[in-house]
């Protein structure tokens, strides 16, 4: 089994994402981003996205209604519905699903995120959490059936709320479930870059012990993305390939070696 997590940049070619699933002999399970659509549905709406930084230095999407809101009809509605609409074209019989539907993943809401404003620590809270299980009886259902999950945000908290998630966490607890022979993230870069500014400097390898040194090197939105890796690690991943979600055959690439290998 392959986990594919698709970033949600605009730049990332679905069609050629949804092309290499229709040509690998192999069961997957999609994880799908949306953040260009939510950001600018966000701003069709008059609702603009607002992030915070937690006092620890990692970044998140501050996710109260409206912006719960918008999440749902950007990850769950437009993006799933136009990638499975793809995926059905070329004969890839995708099924698109939230965390919140059958409880296909079930986390537990934040109690507060520890930010500094105005000199002050605050705790800030909002319809955001961790995802801790999944429900594996479907997923493995699906797949046996020749159905591919395509799953997107947002998750079931402990009572059936609706929540915000990171969906380098849901990789983390459905590695650790049905634990996957392979992982393929894309993004939109060539791979791991040693300079951000520098699109030749990808990493070609990187060893699980490297992870924590990297993480220590970088800033925001890649220093969660870094600590997410690590735990990917702990949850029983062989092999993490991050790889060039732009080109023409995204996954076909990165399983080809191209991008950043993580053993």
């Amino acid at each position: 089994m392959l986990i594919v997590k698709v970033g949600g940049g605009e730049a990332v070619n679905l069609a050629g994402v949804a092309d290499d699933l229709a040509s690998i002999d192999t069961a997957c399970i999609v994880v799908l981003g949306a953040n260009a659509v939510r950001n600018e549905l966000a701003a069709r709406l008059g609702s603009s996205t607002r992030t915070l930084t937690s006092i620890s230095g990692y970044t998140s999407v501050f996710s109260d209604e409206t912006a719960l809101d918008v999440i749902m009809m950007a990850y769950s509605g437009l993006r799933s519905k136009r990638f499975v609409e793809l995926c059905q074209r070329r004969g890839v019989n995708a099924v698109g699903l939230s965390g919140i539907d059958a409880r296909v993943v079930t986390g537990e809401r934040n109690r507060g995120i520890r930010v500094r404003e105005g000199g002050k620590t605050l705790i800030k809270r909002d319809f955001s959490g961790k995802p801790r299980s999944v429900n594996a009886e479907l997923l493995r259902i699906l797949l046996e059936g020749g159905y591919t999950p395509v799953l997107t945000i947002p998750i079931a908290d402990e009572k059936g709320f609706a929540i915000n998630s990171e969906n380098d966490d849901i990789v983390n607890v459905l590695q650790g479930t049905l634990g996957a022979e392979r992982i393929v993230q894309l993004i939109e870069a060539p791979g791991f870059l040693d300079d951000p500014g520098e699109p030749k400097s990808v990493v070609p390898a990187m060893s699980r012990a490297e992870l924590e040194r990297r993480e220590a090197q970088v800033e925001g939105r890649m220093k969660r993305k870094m600590l997410a890796l690590r735990r990917l690690f702990e949850a029983g991943a062989a092999e993490v390939v991050i790889g060039d979600g732009r080109v023409e055959h995204p996954i076909r690439a990165a399983l080809d070696g191209a991008g950043t290998i993580i053993r």
